[in-house]
């Protein structure tokens, strides 16, 4: 039995040297050098591949089968003269006995100088169609394989052991990849690649660090990225997962403006392809300043795919981090706005649409909660439903700019009131010929045309033109170039404002149209909000329907037709004293000098009111009525909202105690009852009353009047009945004409 298991071991150790010195023999004895032209046309009959081999071939049997490439290019057979890469050196090794088993057990794998070119011509062809094919199957339909395949599965019989991945390592440096489009003229690149990683073994972790540039001509921007992790993946359950991903970098170009992005996210990656899904959990990512956390999860990927997940930003400014990104915010009227912002929201996104549902944003001193999307990014559907409690909107607005015209009318204005302010001694204003208002276009008609939007907003407490609007609700809907505001509603000043309308820019030229009710709002708060004169005082309750067209402030107003009908509660003619220029006219009747001072140097009033008819720009107002402790005034006239000036003929009625006049010499007489004393108002309509004088034209027909009366009566008392009655008519005619 001794001898026997002697032989059987010098058996063994001999069939084990003729092994050694046959891989010996065939490694020193056979160059595979000698063969390059064969491998190429076999590469070339093969797979479709135009092979060029301009190094060495290095290679080793048992047991390891090992081969190094050396100063390779690759190409497509059917662009040969485009090389889709080259590479300096290739270098690998598989042990022999496991591939028996349908196991590929490596040692370290080395890819040094890899330069992959991708590219598309004018026609749309890239140079990697056809790669894996030989020539004479390129033109042939898929069918043919695809039976083939099918067939082949179908055959019965036992299943094939997966194929089990055993590498020690693979290591790949100064690697190049770059994609050129000839018909987009986008440039793409990834260079200076470097890949390491531990022994890659299914079902074990994975170390592995990435290293890489990028950069892109359209826009132009490079960007430096650093990529670590572990890598987990198991084949027959198509799972992959990276666990503590840590990838950071920077980026610069003209986006940015010359300045730089630093940017880094962590967390762990799972890909389920069996289930297609996909999952970023515990992710943090950092951008400059701005600081996150998240979950996200992809489904559907192979079809639909679909977006899930919750983010948070912590506060941070971002008027910095915007600066930080090269991009300037345009002009606000408060420079401190956008210093703090916030964001806690649900993500849902599809392909083709992105919603922040259970959305809660903070921005500055402001907190909006609800739902804000774009739910066709084809067609801009923008969509926003938000609830917040506080806005101060002219912040943010431009800062308030005065154009030339405005400043010549407020200079023209002004000179004007400096002469009216007083009791009305001073002759009558000019009316305004100067056009008020800008011709600039003013609506981004294209961009109007294609808005696709709904909004829902409310807020508790707004400002927008200096205006406060408390329990602000607002309703618009845009879509195929008609904008509708369908609901405006606020408390302004203890008041209320309801608006709707429409602004459709489907024609060439945009047409307009509102409706406004404002119910018991101070006028005087509205003035003094827009940085007006105030004039007049008094609870302004108003309902008009208003219809334009055009594109500029000019065309506008020129254009601005329909009915406004308008009541001033309890209010006051500031620096207009209509009692003491009454007073004066009647002393000047009375032909006696005032001997007191003007108890006010306001006009008091109980009532305001009246309609107005809007034809191109000019408002007439046929049916002015103001009730004044003592008076009434009835009036007419025009405001020219083209150039904001006004002209009025006014009579004032004396009503109730005639002996109530604040001088001696105005005292009123049974002689002046029922008469409609002469007033006109003319002038810029920023004064006001205090363009309001008496027509010394109207008013000598008054005094004739009573001339003619009181001569008649002299007649009468002297003639009695010798007086015929048409006589006495006759005499009267003549100083009423």
């Amino acid at each position: 039995m001794k001898a026997i298991g002697k032989i059987l071991g010098l058996a063994i150790l001999g069939l084990l040297l003729i092994i050694v010195a046959l891989g010996f023999a065939l490694t020193h004895l056979f160059d595979p050098n000698d063969y390059k032209d064969e491998i190429r046309d076999l590469a070339r009959s093969k797979a479709g591949l135009e092979l060029d081999i301009r190094g060495d071939i290095g290679w080793s049997l048992f047991p390891w089968l090992g081969l190094e490439l050396h100063d390779t290019t690759l190409a497509s057979a059917s662009t040969p003269q485009q090389p889709l890469a080259d590479l300096r050196m290739l270098g690998l090794s598989v042990r022999v006995m496991p591939l028996l088993r349908r196991e590929v057990q490596m040692s370290d794998i080395t890819l040094n100088g890899l330069n992959l070119t991708l590219t598309r011509d004018e026609n749309g062809t890239g140079n990697w169609e056809g790669i894996g094919q030989p020539p004479q199957q390129q033109d042939q339909t898929a069918t043919e394989p695809a039976t083939t395949t099918a067939e082949t599965e179908s055959k019965p019989g036992k299943a094939s052991r997966p194929l089990q991945l055993d590498i020690d390592s693979l290591t790949v440096k100064d690697a190049r990849v770059t994609y050129q489009d000839a018909q987009s003229g986008q440039h793409l690149s990834a260079e200076g690649i470097e890949l390491t990683t531990g022994a890659i073994r299914e079902g074990e972790p994975i170390p592995l660090k990435l290293n890489a540039f990028f950069g892109s001509n359209k826009p132009v921007m490079r960007a430096r990225t650093e990529l670590q992790g572990s890598l987990r993946f198991d084949n027959k359950l198509q799972r992959y997962q990276l666990e503590d991903l840590r990838l950071s970098g920077e980026a610069s170009g003209e986006p940015l403006q010359g300045k730089t992005l630093n940017f880094s996210a962590q967390g762990q990656l799972l890909a389920d392809l069996a289930a297609d899904v996909a999952e970023w959990s515990s992710l943090k990512f950092t951008a400059n300043q701005l600081r996150g956390l998240g979950e996200l999860k992809a489904s559907n990927l192979q079809d639909q795919p679909t977006l899930s997940g919750t983010l948070t930003i912590a506060s941070f400014n971002l008027r910095e981090f915007l600066d930080s990104l090269g991009q300037s915010l345009p002009d606000m009227a408060d420079g401190s706005t956008l210093s703090k912002a916030e964001l806690i929201t649900r993500l849902n996104a599809t392909t083709n649409s992105l919603s922040f549902d259970d959305l809660t944003l903070k921005l500055d001193d402001s907190t909006f909660t609800g739902q804000l999307g774009v739910s066709d990014f084809a067609k801009q559907a923008l969509r926003v439903d938000l609830k917040g409690d506080r806005l101060d909107l002219d912040r943010y607005l431009p800062p308030p700019s005065k154009d030339a015209a405005t400043q010549s009318r407020k200079s023209e204005v002004k000179a004007s009131e400096t002469a009216a302010i007083g009791s009305g001694t001073t002759p009558l204003p000019e009316k305004p010929t100067q056009q008020a208002w800008s011709e600039a276009s003013v609506l981004p008609i294209a961009t109007l045309r294609s808005l696709d939007t709904q909004v829902n907003l409310a807020i508790g407490s707004l400002t927008a033109m200096q205006l406060p609007l408390d329990n602000f609700n607002l309703k618009a809907r845009t879509g195929g170039g008609l904008l509708t505001l369908q609901n405006l509603t606020g408390g302004l000043y203890n008041g209320r404002v309801d608006a709707s309308g429409s602004l459709d820019v489907r024609p060439d030229i945009p047409q307009l149209t509102a409706q406004t009710r404002i119910a018991r709002v101070p006028v005087e708060r509205l003035l003094q909000s827009q940085g007006e004169q105030v004039t007049i005082k008094g609870l302004l309750n108003l309902d008009s329907d208003i219809r334009t067209q055009g594109n500029s402030q000019k065309a506008w107003v020129d254009n601005l037709n329909g009915k406004v009908g308008f009541v001033l509660d309890n209010g006051i003619l500031v620096d207009a004293n209509l009692e003491q220029q009454l007073c004066r006219a009647i002393a000047t009747l009375n032909r006696k000098p005032l001997t007191s001072e003007p108890r006010s140097k306001d006009t008091p009033f109980r009532e305001l009111k009246g309609n107005l008819t809007l034809r191109n720009g000019v408002a007439s107002n046929p049916d002015l009525k103001a009730s004044i402790p003592g008076l009434t005034v009835n009036g007419n006239g025009d405001l020219d909202l083209r150039v904001l000036g006004m002209d009025y003929r006014i009579g004032i009625l004396i009503e109730g105690d005639k002996g109530a006049m604040p001088d001696e010499a105005c005292q009123v007489n049974e002689r002046y009852e029922g008469i409609e004393w002469p007033l006109r108002c003319r002038g810029p309509l920023e004064l006001g009353a205090k363009a309001c004088r008496f027509d010394n034209d109207a008013l000598g027909k008054v005094a004739a009047r009573l001339a003619g009366e009181k001569l008649s009566e002299k007649l009468e008392e002297k003639l009695g009945d010798k007086v015929s009655p048409d006589l006495k008519d006759a005499i009267k005619g003549l100083f009423k004409r």
